[in-house]
């Protein structure tokens, strides 16, 4: 069965006219589920019923089942637990700005990275999305707030770097001028550091933004924190970061997680600045979201100003966060988890 909302549109018109259809069918059925968003086929109007029977016997129109919703008192950040078609579970989260909406969505159900502050890899990796199911948690939360989601953030569950065909897949459908039409500016994609994915990306020559988590300003630390720093050191992580920037002149986002006595201390500030010194690069400094099955608990606000203090002395662009959504299981994979300890059905 094809999957036809996981198809670049030059791909859907030829399934379309290989039917017999007219090419114009196509165009229409790709504005109907990339720019319009529907729900199902029945919301098509102007598709004739023969090529609706015709999709529902070739084809499949994957959507999401909406399992649950967790809206915050605090700042009105809602996290969602979609259920994918054959009921695996995975998180999507839409944070709301004054002049912008924003969504973090994920790539793999569940996660085999290993990080060791992440609730998301707990239980390890189940599979990765299709194309569809990651353009579907946006379409399904915009459809819900009825507010146009400006920014994509691929950093929910799952490494997007190990999923690389379908991100690739679902940026070409999202950036479609004739679907969502979303600008690759608007568009981030974070990364463990898959150093070859890195380099394999670059060389994609794409507008988005790369952001590394990084969380630590060497090896030993990071290794304590990241498996994949065992496979990747940091200087060919660097290495590969560089050589990102040269391909595409953006400038590159390191996520560093705060970790209470494993990474926060003034030394390793300074190690940090040292090592991204002369970069065109943001750290964004990350409160952790405490995780119940992990020992790792955030730092002090105190020490994160501290820490944000020493890299700004030594030139290095740098914010805090904000954090969101801390009332309502905010940390990657922690709704996810909640349902599958519970054996809550979808």
């Amino acid at each position: 069965m094809v999957d036809i909302k996981s198809l670049r549109r030059e791909e859907l018109i030829n399934f379309i006219t290989e039917k017999g259809e007219k090419k114009y069918r196509a165009d229409q059925l790709f504005s109907w589920m990339h720019k319009n968003l529907a729900e199902s086929m029945d919301e098509m109007s102007n598709i004739p019923k023969s090529l609706k029977e015709l999709i529902d016997k070739e084809a499949e129109f994957i959507t999401l089942k909406s399992v649950d919703c967790q809206v915050s008192a605090q700042d009105g950040t809602r996290k969602y637990l979609f259920a994918l078609p054959d009921e695996n579970l995975i998180e999507s989260v839409c944070m709301e700005y004054r002049e912008w909406n924003s969504i973090c969505i994920s790539s793999q159900a569940g996660c085999n990275m290993g990080c060791r502050f992440c609730a998301s890899t707990l239980g390890g990796c189940k599979r990765s999305l299709t194309a569809s199911e990651m353009l579907e948690q946006i379409y399904r939360v915009q459809r819900d707030s009825e507010k146009r989601i400006s920014n994509v953030v691929i950093m929910g569950s799952g490494e997007p770097l190990d999923n690389y065909d379908n991100l690739l897949r679902f940026l070409d459908i999202l950036t479609d001028e004739k679907g969502f039409n979303m600008g690759e500016r608007h568009i981030t994609v974070s990364t463990c550091g898959l150093v070859p994915e890195i380099k394999r990306l670059a060389g994609e020559k794409r507008a988005i933004t790369l952001a590394v988590s990084l969380h630590a300003p060497n090896d030993e630390v990071r290794k304590q924190l990241m498996p994949v720093a065992e496979k990747y050191p940091m200087a060919e992580l660097m290495d590969a970061v560089r050589y990102y920037y040269d391909c595409t002149g953006r400038r590159i986002t390191f996520e560093y997680a705060l970790s209470k006595g494993i990474n926060d201390d003034p030394s390793q500030a300074e190690e940090l600045s040292k090592l991204l010194k002369g970069m065109n690069c943001h750290v964004n400094l990350i409160p952790v979201n405490p995780v119940k099955e992990r020992k790792i608990a955030g730092s002090s606000p105190s020490v994160t100003a501290a820490f944000k203090s020493k890299l700004e002395k030594n030139g290095i662009n740098v914010t805090i966060r904000r954090e969101m959504g801390r009332d309502i299981d905010g940390a990657c994979g922690q709704l996810r988890r909640k349902h599958l300890e519970a054996g809550l059905h979808v």
